[in-house]
C-alpha cells in the first residue's frame, strides 16, 4: 500500500456531472461571497445541486448512485426563490442565505419532507414541527434541500449491520472508491459533501458518528460538546451522548454551520441543552476566532494508546507526516501522549448504558410524534412495535441488519437499575475525569490528535463493518468536542486526522483545522472524489 500526501500522482478525476461542477465545488462561504455580489442566485444554485444530485446519486450520469440523499425538498427551489427576494429587499438572514443545506434522515423536518431515521416503520407520514436545529437553519436563512440516507436507526438497530444502509434508502457508498463503505451513522450527509451534491450537511452522533463518515470520505466534521445543540426532534439513542453536528469541507464552513446550530438551545423539551453551561467568555461567532494559521502557544498531544495508533502502518505514516506539519505551524508537539481508554475498555459498560437510553428516549419520540398526529395509527408507539415490524417486513432485511440492540433495549429496567447507574457512572469517569481530563492536565496540552480511522473498508452485507482502530469514542462518551480533517490519501482512499478537545473548546479545534487547512492545501483536505469502482481501477 502507497500512502500519499494527495492523489497529485493519480489521473485526474473524471466528474460524473461536470455541468455542475463549477457550482458544486464551491465552499459555501464562497457561495455566500456570490449570492452577496448578485453573481448567482439561490435559485440557481439549489436548481444545479438538485440536478447534480439527480444524476449522480442515482447513477444517471452513468456513475454507480451513491444512494445518500433520500429525498429532495419538493418546495426546495421555492424557498431558494425566497431568499432571493429576501435579498433583494434588503434582508440577510447571515452567511447562510439562501445556502442548501442536506439534513440527516433522523432529524425531524415538517411536510413535505419526511423523517424515517431509514426506517419503513414510519410510512409516509411527516412530523408535525421542525426540530428545533431545523428551526434554527429555517432563521439563518438555509434552503433545506432535502434528508440524508444513514445507517438505519442511526446504526443502533443489531449486527450485523453496514454502515450506510436503511431499509429506506438503500446502501451509500464512499464517492472516493464505490465499494467502500462510506462510514456511518451519518453516512449519507458524509457521502454527500464529498461528492459535492451540498455544500453543508448536518450528522448526528452518539459514537463516531459524525467523525467517522466524514473521515472515511473526505470532508470536515465536528461533534459539539454535549449539550451544545438541542436534540428535540432527533430520533434518539443515547440522552447521555447523543449531538448533532456540522459537515463540510473546509473548517469555515464548519464554523458558519455550527454558529447557527449554537442558536439551537433552550426550547423547553431538551433539559440537557437548557442546562448547558457554556463559560461565560464562550463565543458562538466561531468564524471569527479561526485565526491566520499561526499555532503558537499550543500544546498538541499525540494519542499512543492502544487503539489510536499502530493499527495500520499506512495511515501511521500519514499521521506522523501530519505531527510535523503541526509543528511547522508553530504548536509544540507532545509525543507520545498516554492515558486514554480505548474503545474496547468502555464498549460493554457503554451498550448497558446506550440500549437503557434507547428505550427511554424513543418511546419519548414516539409519544411526540403520535400525539402530534392522534390519528395516524401506523406511528410506533414502542421498540416492541419496531421490532415487530422489522421482522414482518421483507424490506428490513433483517438477515443484513439484524434487531437484537432493539429487543435488549426493549427488555431494559429503565435508568434506576443498578446496571445502568453503574455502567453511566464508569464510562463517563474513564472517558472523562480519569481520561481525557488527566490526560489534558497531567501533559499540559490543549489538544490531542490521533488517526481519524484506516482507509474505509470494504461494503460487507455478510460480515457487516469491520474496523481496526479509532479515536472517537472517549470525546463521545465524555461528552467532549471532537472533529476530524482529510490528512492524505492511501490507495486512493482518504485518511482524517482526528481532534480532541475539553469541553467548550470548539473554537480551538477548529483553529487548528485551520492552520492544518493552510499548511497542507486543499488538494490533501478537501481531496476531490473519483468514483472509482474499486481501490486500483481508474474512473
Amino acid at each position: 500500500m502507497r500512502a500519499d500526501r494527495g492523489p497529485e500522482e493519480r489521473r485526474a478525476p473524471t466528474d460524473p456531472h461536470p455541468r455542475s461542477l463549477e457550482v458544486a465545488s464551491r465552499s459555501a462561504a464562497e457561495l455566500s461571497d456570490l449570492l452577496e455580489r448578485r453573481e448567482l442566485s439561490s435559485v440557481e444554485i439549489t436548481a444545479q445541486l438538485i440536478a447534480r444530485t439527480e444524476a449522480v446519486d442515482a447513477g444517471t450520469s452513468g456513475a454507480r448512485g451513491l444512494r445518500s440523499v433520500l429525498e429532495i425538498a419538493p418546495d426546495a427551489l421555492d424557498a431558494a426563490a425566497l431568499r432571493d427576494a429576501e435579498r433583494s429587499a434588503g434582508r440577510v438572514r447571515g452567511p447562510l442565505h439562501g445556502i442548501p443545506v442536506l439534513v440527516k434522515d433522523n432529524i425531524d423536518t415538517v411536510a413535505p419532507l419526511h423523517t424515517t431515521a431509514g426506517s419503513l416503520v414510519f410510512g409516509d407520514g411527516a412530523p408535525a414541527s421542525d426540530a428545533t436545529l431545523v428551526t434554527a437553519l429555517r432563521e439563518a436563512g438555509a434552503v433545506i434541500v432535502g434528508k440524508a440516507n444513514l445507517s438505519e436507526w442511526a446504526n443502533f438497530r443489531g449486527r450485523p449491520s453496514s454502515s450506510g444502509w436503511s431499509a429506506v434508502g438503500g446502501q451509500t457508498r464512499n464517492p472516493h472508491v464505490l465499494d467502500r463503505s462510506p462510514g456511518g451513522s451519518s453516512s449519507g450527509s458524509g457521502a454527500a459533501v464529498a461528492a459535492r451534491l451540498v455544500p453543508l450537511a448536518i450528522g448526528t452522533e452518539t459514537d463516531g458518528s459524525i467523525i467517522c463518515p466524514s473521515a472515511a470520505c473526505g470532508i470536515a466534521g465536528l461533534k459539539p460538546t454535549l449539550g451544545l445543540v438541542s436534540r428535540t426532534g432527533i430520533v434518539p439513542i443515547a440522552a447521555s451522548q447523543d449531538t448533532a453536528g456540522p459537515m463540510a469541507r473546509t473548517a469555515r464552513d464548519l464554523a458558519l454551520l455550527l454558529g447557527v446550530l449554537a442558536r439551537a438551545v433552550d426550547d423547553g423539551e431538551d433539559d440537557l441543552a437548557r442546562a448547558a453551561r457554556r463559560p461565560p467568555s464562550y463565543e458562538t461567532a466561531y468564524d471569527t476566532l479561526l485565526g491566520d494559521g499561526d499555532l503558537s502557544g499550543l500544546r498538541i498531544g499525540a494519542v499512543r494508546d492502544e487503539g489510536y495508533c499502530d493499527y495500520h502502518p499506512p495511515t501511521d505514516e500519514v499521521f506522523a507526516s501530519t505531527l510535523g506539519v503541526l509543528a511547522a505551524c508553530g504548536a509544540e508537539v507532545v509525543d507520545p501522549v498516554h492515558g486514554l481508554p480505548g474503545p474496547q475498555q468502555l464498549s460493554e459498560d457503554e451498550l448497558t448504558v446506550l440500549t437503557t437510553e434507547f428505550r427511554i428516549g424513543a418511546h419519548a419520540y414516539f409519544a411526540r410524534r403520535a400525539n402530534a398526529a392522534p390519528d395516524c395509527t401506523h406511528l410506533p408507539r414502542t421498540l416492541d412495535d419496531v421490532r415487530a415490524h422489522a421482522e414482518a417486513e421483507p424490506g428490513e432485511r433483517t438477515d443484513v441488519f439484524g434487531t437484537d440492540f432493539i429487543a435488549w433495549a426493549a427488555a431494559t429496567e429503565g435508568p434506576e437499575s443498578e446496571a445502568y447507574v453503574r455502567a453511566l457512572e464508569h464510562n463517563k469517569r474513564a472517558a472523562g475525569r480519569d481520561g481525557l481530563d488527566k490526560v489534558f492536565a497531567d501533559h499540559r496540552v490543549d489538544v490531542l490528535v490521533a488517526p481519524a480511522m484506516h482507509p474505509a473498508w470494504l461494503i460487507d452485507h455478510v460480515l457487516g463493518d469491520h474496523g481496526k482502530g479509532s479515536a472517537w469514542s472517549a470525546s463521545a462518551i465524555a461528552g467532549y468536542p471532537s472533529a476530524t480533517l482529510p490528512m492524505g490519501m492511501i490507495d486512493g482512499l482518504p485518511v482524517g486526522v482526528a481532534l480532541l478537545g475539553p469541553a467548550w473548546s470548539e473554537a480551538r479545534l477548529l483553529r487548528v483545522m485551520v492552520a492544518l487547512e493552510r499548511a497542507l492545501g486543499p488538494v490533501v483536505t478537501s481531496p476531490v472524489p473519483r468514483f472509482a469502482p474499486s481501490v486500483g481501477t481508474g474512473d
